[in-house]
């Protein structure tokens, strides 16, 4: 439960601003008052926040639509490999260098955005993070100015937040993926120490096994398939980044439908506990990430031992841990 103070501040009349409405549930409702992004900070527009306080308002910004905005007026993204269920932050070190996480100083004001949305997470160096729908908040070094969106799409994982902390732009719009309850996400992106990858909606590295066959049922059933869950199609499977002349799906034994990118079988990791990590890379001489190409990674394998299968933790009696690298 969030242990800051929340204050809603109210909009100014101010000449300019846009009324929406929106429907939630069948019922159309007016929606708060919004003024464009350059106009939130400074006397022209909305009432900043305090100094020391934090601040997060909605503004529009051109063809994004409506975004949130921090008491300066600058865009706030979201990271697709963060998780909202439950909140994480997964931009640390460099990255958070590039985009400054927005933390929770003070008593937070919130301006056109539903008060229980809003919350916080604790990062890893334990500061507190404001979150909304459960994303955390970022701002990008490159925005130099109010009502700027440099950051929208930067590689294939950021993306300005709406007022509901989803992605703003075109992307809401559209209802992606992780939005429709149950519906498969492939995304091009690109993993530190591996380079291009696909990911899925959660942001968890994805691979291929080489003794499987391009377009032929997938080989890894049963205990192989418990360290490598197969990754399903699940309702329409959407992608971003990837050719849809790529994708394609295969029965498994078990009579499911499994995705393939290439013709090649789409796996997980059970291993790779957070988004971003790549554990799995080169298991066994047979497991590999897969680009969005639907190619194998040639990334250097760093754990020579895994590579070789010497690093197997102990298997259950008739599991085939060599061959399948776990």
């Amino acid at each position: 439960m969030l242990r800051k103070r929340f204050v809603v501040a109210a909009a100014s009349a101010t000449v300019g601003l846009v009324v929406l409405s929106a429907c939630s549930g069948g019922t159309e409702t007016a929606a708060p008052a919004v003024a464009p992004a350059a106009a939130v900070a400074g006397a022209g527009g909305n009432a900043p926040a305090a100094k020391g306080e934090t601040k997060v308002a909605v503004a529009e910004a051109g063809d994004l639509g409506q975004v949130l905005v921090d008491k300066d007026g600058f865009t706030l993204y979201r990271f697709d490999k963060d998780s909202a269920k439950p909140p994480k932050s997964n931009c640390d070190g460099d990255c958070a260098k590039i985009w400054p996480p927005m933390l929770a100083e003070g008593e937070v004001q919130i301006e056109g955005v539903d008060q229980a949305l809003v919350g916080e997470v604790t990062r890893a160096d334990g500061r507190k993070q404001v979150t909304v729908g459960g994303w955390a908040l970022y701002r990008y070094a490159k925005d130099a100015k109010a009502g700027e969106a440099k950051g929208q799409g930067v590689g294939s994982t950021w993306y300005a937040a709406n007022a509901k902390g989803g992605k703003a732009g075109q992307a809401a719009k559209e209802a992606p993926a992780e939005e429709k309850d149950g519906a498969t996400k492939l995304i091009a992106s690109n993993v530190d120490g591996i380079g291009p990858a696909i990911v899925d909606k959660e942001g968890f590295t994805l691979y291929m096994f080489t003794k499987d066959k391009k377009n032929k049922q997938p080989t890894c059933n049963g205990d192989c398939a418990k360290a490598w869950p197969p990754v399903l199609a699940e309702g329409d499977v959407q992608l971003e980044g990837i050719d849809q002349k790529l994708l394609g799906t295969v029965k498994r034994a078990d009579g499911t439908t499994q995705v393939t990118v290439g013709g090649w079988a789409v796996y997980r990791y059970a291993k790779d506990a957070n988004a971003g990590e790549a554990n799995g890379h080169g298991v066994g001489g047979t497991w590999f990430v897969i680009e969005p190409a639907g190619c194998k990674s040639t990334a250097p394998v760093k754990n020579k031992a895994a590579q070789s299968g010497n690093a197997a933790p102990k298997k259950e009696e008739g599991a085939p841990a060599q061959e399948y690298g776990y």
